[in-house]
């Protein structure tokens, strides 16, 4: 199901993949739930961060 998916997904990316809006998404980020960093003004969110929060929900 995620071999299709970049070891790096954007923000855009990472919404589409969980299907979230915006301030939900920006919501797990600032909180810590789904760890991610930034370049610049720009979220980068690794591929494994997403599998492990899928995995507890």
């Amino acid at each position: 199901m995620m071999d299709h998916v970049p070891d790096i997904l954007t923000f855009n990316e990472c919404k589409h993949l969980l299907k979230v809006g915006k301030n939900t998404l920006l919501n797990l980020l600032h909180n810590g739930t789904i760890e991610a960093f930034r370049i610049g003004n720009r979220w980068k969110i690794p591929k494994s961060a997403v599998i492990e929060y899928i995995k507890y929900q």
